[in-house]
């Protein structure tokens, strides 16, 4: 026994001594360098062999957990070529009104309540069936399988929401699908009723966004020639509706800071870090547009908001390579942007107010040969941003364009499309009728 108790403080002190070792190696470490959370070992030196069994091993640092996936894209970019805006929209629209109110007069239509695969039966498929039927007059409203003409009709459905054609009622499409017939009408009417003030010249070429498609339409003899992803304004930044001309193609813009930007976001990104301008590129101008230093300037003082702030033009900029300008009251405009991944997600409802175009160098290019300036082409672009110079090229000819809000409209065939009402305000216009 006092062998056995020998070997067990033996053990003990070995152990205390490795542990006293370890804290005066990490004593040892500069004070500015993190703790590695495990061990590296260059490739060309071998690891150490594993320590004596008596030694006290250090614990296995454990994994690191592993980023949650992102949620598979449910959103589509639709391939129509049905403008979203045409002359005939207000009509189309305000006729779908009325019928969608006739179909809440008639009680609506069922919830389907439950994911469903094609090939599926039972109580569900003959909800899904009477919802589809209610909208669709191609769709047969008994039978209890989901079978090859409801995958169809599904994918009509998924069409319309501006979600991708899969078929399958899950995600966004099943909350589609259970969005009551009332709020449908109400959208409609609503949509209408903000039609009838829009007082815009189509033209033969025009640029259409609808602001909750979070989509830009450039349209040529009354078929959408491109269709770009965009990004709008948030929630408390609406993206006003505006009918304006396309004037110019500002190449490497520059950017001056809104006041509202100055008092909201930078001036207490000042107080907290003064170098935040020096790192965006961002100059401080006085009344005579001198440059000030922007360490002399109280940010804290409502003074600060005299002052103009410029970012510099290039890849950093906020407004990207690329600004297109259409003078109109609210000084919004559509433009590039250093964050194009963004463009990736579902949900484009981040700006301050302007709209960010995806492949905005296809649609400025499109606006010059059209305009007959056919000495651009896209390598000339292409050459013209590389430099880094800023030029303005003005249009010869202006081209309309109009950001509207549709949460719901018809097309010209009579298609009914929907959107979510991002900036609720569908009640309200509905309300005013």
């Amino acid at each position: 026994m006092p062998e056995l108790r020998r070997l067990r403080l033996s053990s003990l002190l070995l152990a205390v001594a490795a542990s006293l070792l370890s804290v005066a190696a990490v004593a040892q470490q500069p004070l500015d360098e993190p703790l590695r959370d495990e061990p590296v070992f260059p490739s060309t030196v071998a690891p150490p062999t594993a320590a004596p069994a008596a030694e006290a091993e250090a614990p296995a640092p454990k994994p690191k957990p592993k980023p949650k996936p992102q949620p598979p894209r449910e959103t589509a970019l639709s391939d129509d070529s049905t403008p979203a805006l045409q002359p005939e929209t207000y009509f189309a629209t305000a006729k779908a009104a009325e019928r969608y109110a006739t179909i809440v007069d008639q009680g609506g239509w069922p919830r389907v309540g439950a994911k469903l695969n094609p090939g599926a039966k039972g109580a569900a498929v003959q909800a899904l069936r009477r919802r589809l039927a209610a909208e669709d007059e191609a769709v047969t409203a008994t039978g209890n399988m989901f079978d090859p003409p409801l995958v169809q009709a599904v994918k009509r459905f998924q069409f319309r929401m501006g979600l991708r054609q899969t078929g399958v009622v899950a995600g966004a499409t099943l909350r589609e699908l259970d969005v009551p017939a009332d709020v449908r009408s109400r959208q409609l009417s609503a949509s209408a009723m903000r039609l009838a003030s829009v007082d815009f010249p189509y033209g033969p070429r025009y640029i259409a966004v609808n602001i909750p498609s979070t989509a830009v339409d450039a349209v040529e003899g009354d078929r959408v020639v491109r269709r770009y992803a965009a990004i709008v304004g948030g929630p408390e930044h609406h993206s006003p509706e505006v009918a304006a001309k396309v004037m110019a193609i500002n190449i490497n813009p520059t950017w001056t800071v809104p006041v509202s930007i100055i008092k909201n976001e930078i001036a207490p990104k000042m107080q907290q870090d003064p170098n935040y301008l020096s790192r965006m590129h961002i100059r401080v101008l006085n009344h005579q547009n001198e440059e000030v230093d922007p360490r002399r300037v109280d940010w804290s003082s409502e003074r600060a908001l005299n002052y103009t702030l410029r970012q510099d033009s290039g890849a950093h900029n906020s407004l990207g390579l690329i600004r297109i300008a259409m003078p109109n009251p609210h000084s919004v405009y559509m433009h590039d942007t250093p964050s194009r991944n963004l463009f990736a997600n579902d949900y484009r409802f981040l700006s301050h107010g302007c709209v960010r175009v995806q492949g905005v160098d296809e649609l400025a290019l499109w606006l010059l040969q059209g305009d007959g300036q056919s000495q651009w082409d896209a390598e000339t672009l292409k050459a013209k941003i590389a430099s880094g110079e800023r030029e303005d090229v003005r249009l010869n000819h202006p081209v309309p364009v109009v950001w509207v809000y549709m949460t719901g409209w018809a097309s010209a065939d009579g298609t009914v499309h929907f959107r979510d009402d991002v900036y609720g305000v569908d009640e309200v216009d509905a309300l005013a009728q």
